[in-house]
């Protein structure tokens, strides 16, 4: 008897939900967009509504219209979901107010109960395992930024007086479980809710980019994976926390006892791509009704007759700014006249790519580490233009996997342990990741990028920086 998983995918722009057998096939998925974050000024950025759950609720239903198989054959659910972010919860477990976003400045602080109405505070994990399971638990890796837990255990500090450091009490916090084990099991009113049979246990996972790097089967051997997403970050699998590390930090695994190095990232990065296909507009979309193509696969033809580098337009993808440097502005410069829609969209791929490559070669760097192969993943690397790009400028062989939403098959992973379906992380790899092609480096583009990297590209933000800073004086005092 066939066995199925279903594993859920929560991220910033867009709710997805597969079902995998237990051979890592995906049998069928679903993908519903969220709606636009809310911002309110520089400071704060929130999923309006209760958008979260509302799409996966409607995932779920747009993924049953899909699935011929028995639903009895279900044998579990891996949840993952975005992290970094805030929900504040009722007594009947609604919000009390939108989901904060990980762009929310007030994130970067500890949670201040002012609100009666809220009874409890947690991750986007632990609200959608609180509606699915009805309990008060959640995944102890996915608790990153200013939260009372130690970074040793993952455990809330025992500690009274570092614990009351955070403000938070401890009956507003749900207990916490360890990832690839079972938070509990879908309710009658969930089952209703999704369709998902009642009774079915549900999975923790861990912090987002954790259950990806999983996912795209990483093993400690100097192979970078690289995540498209709405934060476009580098990672690495570790053994051991590193604490001190200035170029990288470290993030609990999605199995216990294992540890995530991530590297420097780009924040809204996919969703400048998005952005500068939108700002091109319908020129690109009658062009691409012509030949027959979607836009984003006519700017993938056009951008690929560009010439490396663009002809001198370089991209710095900072769309929106750390919080510590709120003067940082995304830009693109070296403009002249022959430059065209295809050259701001190759622009900004090369962009991504060298940010990357310099972020991911100085945590190699200082792990000590020779970086030998990357993985790239998220839907971006569905771009043949966009693959051959990574390859070139980081100078080694670029793979992409069968199933390159990563997150969801790290979600089945984790469904597969608890579930005892494989005995340890690496015997759920073998059985369940599969690659599905490679873009090898073309020496005379990588030697191209190398020049245009080291010798001007690198150097764009130290000179313009101190312009930023003044323009950021101007505007915001």
């Amino acid at each position: 008897m066939e066995q199925y998983i279903i594993a859920i995918d929560g991220g910033t722009q867009s709710t997805k939900l597969a079902v995998f057998d237990t051979a890592g096939h995906e049998i069928c998925s679903e993908t519903v967009h969220l709606r636009p974050i809310h911002f309110y000024g520089d400071s704060r950025a929130e999923h309006p509504c209760d958008d979260l759950w509302e799409s996966l609720k409607q995932a779920c239903h747009g993924m049953f219209d899909k699935f011929t198989k028995d639903k009895n054959n279900i044998i579990g659910v891996g949840l993952c979901s975005i992290r970094c972010c805030r929900a504040l919860i009722k007594a009947d477990g609604n919000l009390a107010s939108p989901v904060q976003s990980w762009m929310d400045l007030r994130l970067a602080s500890p949670y201040q109960h002012a609100d009666d109405a809220v009874r409890y505070v947690t991750t986007s994990t632990g609200y959608l395992t609180h509606r699915l399971t009805g309990e008060t638990k959640d995944t102890r890796s996915n608790y990153v930024g200013p939260w009372p837990m130690d970074p040793d255990t993952l455990a809330w500090y025992e500690n009274s007086e570092q614990f009351d450091a955070y403000a938070t009490p401890r009956k507003m916090l749900f207990d916490l479980v360890d990832p690839a084990s079972v938070l509990g099991t879908i309710t009658e009113e969930a089952s209703k809710a999704t369709g998902i049979p009642a009774g079915i246990p549900v999975v923790a996972t861990a912090n987002d980019k954790a259950v990806e790097g999983l996912g795209a089967g990483l093993v400690n051997d100097g192979t970078v994976l690289v995540s498209l997403g709405t934060y476009i970050t580098s990672m690495m699998a570790g053994t051991a926390s590193s604490p001190d590390a200035v170029n990288y930090w470290c993030n609990p695994g999605a199995v216990p006892g294992e540890f995530l190095y991530e590297s420097s990232g780009i924040r809204r990065g996919m969703a400048t791509v998005t952005w500068v296909k939108e700002l091109l507009g319908s020129d690109i979309v009658a062009a691409a009704k012509k030949m027959d193509l979607s836009p984003e696969a006519y700017l993938n033809v056009v951008a690929a007759d560009v010439p490396v580098g663009c002809d001198g337009l370089y991209t710095v993808l900072n769309w929106l700014p750390h919080p510590a440097r709120l003067h940082e502005r995304g830009m693109m410069i070296g403009f002249n006249s022959t430059h065209k829609g295809p050259h701001m969209f190759r622009s900004v791929l090369e962009g991504i790519a060298m940010t990357m490559k310099n972020n991911a070669q100085a945590m190699c760097d200082e792990i000590g580490m020779p970086l030998t192969s990357i993985v790239v993943s998220g839907g971006g690397s569905n771009g043949e233009l966009f693959m051959q790009i990574f390859a070139d400028v980081f100078g080694v062989p670029a793979h992409r996997n069968v199933v390159n939403g990563s997150a969801s098959m790290g979600a089945a992973i984790c469904a597969a342990l608890a579930l005892g379906i494989y005995k340890d992380r690496q015997a759920a790899i073998d059985g369940m990741v599969r690659r599905r092609d490679t873009f090898m480096p073309v020496k005379e583009n990588a030697a191209r990028y190398e020049q245009i990297n080291t010798e001007v590209y690198q150097y764009i933000v130290t000179a313009t920086d101190s312009l930023l800073q003044k323009s950021h004086r101007i505007f915001h005092g």
